[in-house]
């Protein structure tokens, strides 16, 4: 099985302000290509592109091409367990939204603290477990976003489950907060193969300050900026899928030129990577990946995500750039709540994988913009 998987997360769209605007046709372009590859990872959950993206599932892939030509994975939302029946109705939901009979993969989503109590609380472990064994499930998981100590619990706790899905990059790698060589550390511990999300961090290294692109090219003037971003990942230790939310065309051809080959970084290429890495927190104000988790339960529909894209930009942009940012900045606040309109809840915090004091950046953003 080849190392790279179709994340269904950021897909293409016809209109950017509407994250259920799929573009279809460039996505069944996109599935086809990745398929004719030999690629065949595909990952997809429930509430993605507005709750929209298993229906995408369904009728870009699994409508038009045999069952046992791909694998598929989705996720039960840890986060949108509120009573009993949840699991069982969400799960069937699923199955029907896709337009299949089983999961290849199935993850528990989100886990960290107070998600692992809920899952707990609603015996979602053993649910997933009986799900395995009608074979309506063939291999399970979690997803993680929390401290490589709570990750050890849970997999100290549950060694039943198959792999674990941790955001890793070369970016979080030293991370207080995300924790990925912790984290990585604590899954070879348990032996569990290792699925990869945000090794990109969301397009952040993607689009990296021009110091640090200079850097990369210097050492490989063929290989693109986010190509070594999932070659870092991919050359971890026990970890077999790297999944990558690609947007368009262009980033999956740029991703299937390196993956259908595969070759692990070397130490020297370790080594510019860690250099790079230091230079971009030297310039990032709010690591912000745009999952947009933050945005569906915000009581003044705040678009936290893009405000903080503007403003990661403010922070470098040159003077006469300031005016062109303020501006995107009041077009947006038209149609959603500003940044000052924030009423510090913390259900956004709450939601955050990443871990961002949102509350205390978008007092920032408002200084910024308003």
């Amino acid at each position: 099985m080849k190392k790279l998987g179709f994340g269904m997360m950021r897909l293409p769209l016809l209109d950017r302000e509407d994250p259920k605007s799929v573009d279809m046709e460039q996505v069944c372009q996109m599935v086809d290509t990745f398929l004719s590859r030999g690629f065949t990872y595909f990952d997809t959950a429930y509430m993605y592109h507005g709750f929209q993206s298993e229906n995408v599932v369904r009728e870009a892939l699994v409508k038009r091409h045999p069952r046992d030509s791909f694998l598929l994975a989705s996720k039960l939302p840890s986060m949108f367990l509120k009573e009993e029946g949840d699991q069982e109705r969400i799960f069937a939901e699923q199955l029907e939204k896709c337009g299949v009979d089983y999961f290849d993969y199935y993850l528990i989503h989100n886990l960290g603290t107070e998600n692992y109590a809920k899952a707990e609380r609603f015996g979602s472990f053993a649910f997933v477990s009986e799900l395995k064994r009608q074979g309506k499930v063939r291999k399970m998981g979690f997803s993680f976003h929390d401290s490589a100590e709570v990750l050890d619990q849970i997999l100290t706790e549950h060694p039943e489950v198959d792999f674990v899905q941790i955001q890793l990059n070369y970016l979080d790698w030293e991370s207080d907060t995300v924790q990925s060589r912790l984290c990585h550390e604590v899954c070879l511990k348990h032996g569990k193969p290792i699925i990869v999300m945000e090794p990109v961090k969301g397009g952040t290294l993607a689009k990296i300050p021009g110091r640090v692109t200079d850097l990369l090219s210097s050492q490989h003037p063929d290989w693109s900026v986010p190509s070594w971003a999932i070659r870092f990942a991919a050359s971890c230790e026990n970890v077999f899928m790297v999944l990558s939310g690609m947007s368009n065309m262009e980033q999956l051809m740029d991703n299937l030129s390196y993956m259908s080959d595969f070759a692990p970084l070397t130490d020297r290429e370790n080594a510019v990577l860690k250099d790079a890495a230091r230079m971009i927190l030297e310039d990032i104000a709010v690591a912000c990946t745009s999952c947009r988790y933050c945005v569906d339960g915000c009581p003044k529909k705040i678009e936290i995500p893009q405000y903080f894209t503007l403003y990661n930009r403010a922070k470098q942009a040159e003077e006469a750039e300031m005016g062109e940012l303020k501006v995107a900045y009041s077009e947006l606040a038209k149609s959603y709540g500003k940044a000052s309109d924030c009423i510090a809840c913390g259900q956004c915090v709450r939601a955050c994988p990443q871990h961002i004091r949102i509350v205390a950046a978008l007092r920032e953003v408002a200084k910024t913009f308003e």
